[in-house]
This record gives structure tokens, sequence and C-alpha cells, in this order.
């Protein structure tokens, strides 16, 4: 058997071998609490992160820093953390797009900015893979790469809007020690 936790931040579905780590309490959720704080996690305890439509709710001007340095502290050298978010430049060119009614232009508002269906529904950062890119080497991770779609869960990173694929889809990797 693999060592290490298989984390899902921000997960709902139960999947074999992983635990989950939310913000809302519910009967599947291993660990309530932010994202910001994987206080209940001890250093390297985890082999694998994986967080979708979640880190967009997080300001860039120190919580979305804060949670990257929580799961690098948390991931074992050599983890992955999978990452998908709201791609800002697939919903920018959505928006513009000339032949969308405008109930789907605000539909393309909504995925930029949030649904606003609950307290924690609302989106304080639009990120593209260079942005992102940014942030995660500043949090120490490498090898980063985008990729198409994870396939790993039924949620968002595979979300399409007119036949187009509307997240960014990021692999990371903590350096071997």
């Amino acid at each position: 058997m693999a060592k290490g936790i298989r984390l899902h931040i921000g997960g709902e579905e139960v999947r074999p071998g992983w635990r989950i780590f939310n913000v809302r309490p519910g009967p599947d959720v291993d660990y309530v609490g932010h994202c910001t704080d994987l206080s209940a996690l001890e250093d390297r305890s985890c082999r694998e992160v994986y967080a979708s439509h979640v880190f967009e709710h997080l300001g860039y001007n120190g919580e979305l820093q804060q949670a990257l340095k929580e799961i690098n502290r948390v991931l074992e050298p050599g983890g992955a953390l999978r990452i998908s978010v709201p791609d800002l430049e697939v919903l920018c060119r959505l928006l513009l797009h000339p032949t969308l009614s405008g109930k789907q232009r605000f539909h393309v508002m909504r995925m930029m900015f949030g649904g606003r269906t609950n307290p924690y529904d609302v989106h304080y950062v639009g990120l593209t893979f260079e942005f992102m890119g940014e942030f995660l080497h500043e949090a120490s991770f490498c090898n980063v790469r985008r990729v198409t779609e994870f396939g790993i869960f039924n949620d968002a990173s595979s979300l399409q809007f007119g036949g187009q694929l509307i997240s960014l889809n990021v692999e990371a990797e903590k350096p071997a020690a």
C-alpha cells in the first residue's frame, strides 16, 4: 500500500483512498477548515493533493500564497499537486464571443466572479496559466504543467460551456528531497 494521504481539498465526492478537507462540514468530510490552514495534517503527510475550483475563492494578496505554502508543507518530497480553477483567458474569450446571448454572457460572468449560491461562492482572483505558474513557483513547486483534464472526480475540472473546457488544470510537484 502506498504511503501518504491523498487529500481532496474542497471535495464532497467519496472515492476510495482519498480524504476530504472542506470549509463546510458534511457526512463524508474528514477535515473541516480553511485551506490556508492545514494544521490538522502533519508535515510531509500527503502524497497527493487535489483542489478543484477552490483557489479562485482566495485573495491573491496573501490567501492563495498561504494555501500553496501549506500544501507544500503537507506534501511529501516528490508529491503531486493537482489544481483546477476557472481559466480566465478562456472565460474572457467566451464572454466576448459575438454569438452569445445576454443570458449566456451572464452565465459566463458568474463563472468568472462566482455564482454567489452560498457565502463561500465568491471569486477573488482570476487565474491564467501564467499567473498560476508564478504562484506555484513562488511556493517552491516545480515541474508545473498544464493538462487537459484530470478525470479523477466528477467535478468542474471537466466543465464545458458551449463545447469549450472552461477550467485551467495544472499539475505541479514538490521537489524531491
